[in-house]
């Protein structure tokens, strides 16, 4: 259980309300509800520089399989076990995929702007927005792809609905938070949204988490993805 504070590993604790706290990395003061037990505090910018390597990951997979690619961007070093690079993550892992099974985007430049939307969602919005994160990449997602705006019909209807279908899982299924977690939900709930309504078939298979002992707040029996209920229905 060594994860939490990027600086010294203690467990983080958040605040009821906002503290203007200095980012130990950048030295920048930001707003924030989360700090670790030693106070230290990292801004979501410096949390998140691992986003801007998710692009040249992508570009070289093949794979027609969104949580192939999520678990294969999840094992690089620079993908936290918890963070905002997550809500870049999941609608990456999506497009890349999407493309692959014949997806009509161009995928590079729909991954930069994926990028640039997705780190603009913060921290922590699972616990104080009521929207997590990874939901919220799905949406992105669905926006790129269908050309939605403010100003668009269907498209516009699309990705609020895609954004609605996850939250909707990862709320039945409760908190605390874990963005793997939350990443494999997001994923697997948009893949039959798409087939739906895009006729795009990506590939699909069965997640068993290999992250649990990285997180100090894992639900395990509640969790669809940990390894003991796997093994339980198997045995069934």
């Amino acid at each position: 259980m060594s994860e939490e504070c990027l600086i010294c590993g203690k467990p983080l604790e958040y605040l009821n309300e906002t503290e203007e706290m200095k980012c130990g990395i950048c030295g920048n003061k930001f707003p924030s509800t989360a700090k670790c037990l030693d106070g230290h505090f990292v801004c979501d910018s410096c949390h998140n520089e691992g986003a801007k390597l998710i692009k040249l990951v992508c570009l070289e997979l093949e794979s027609k399989n969104p949580i192939e690619i999520a678990n294969n961007l999840m094992s690089k070093i620079f993908i936290n076990m918890h963070g905002p690079e997550h809500h870049v993550l999941v609608g990456a892992a999506l497009l890349t995929a999407y493309k692959n099974a014949g997806g009509d985007i161009d995928l590079e430049k729909s991954l930069e702007e994926m990028e640039k939307r997705g780190r603009q969602v913060p921290g922590g919005t699972c616990g104080f927005w009521g929207a997590c994160g990874s939901a919220i990449s799905v949406g992105i997602f669905v926006s790129i792809i269908t050309k939605a705006t403010p100003l668009t019909n269907n498209s516009w209807g699309m990705s609020n609905l895609a954004t609605a279908k996850v939250l909707q899982r990862i709320g039945e299924i409760g908190g605390p938070r874990c963005c793997k977690r939350n990443s494999f939900i997001a994923i697997e709930e948009t893949l039959e949204f798409i087939k739906d309504n895009l006729e795009v078939t990506m590939d699909k298979e069965k997640v068993v988490c290999s992250y649990s002992e990285r997180n100090n707040q894992c639900i395990v029996k509640r969790c669809p993805y940990h390894k003991i209920n796997i093994e339980k229905v198997s045995t069934i």
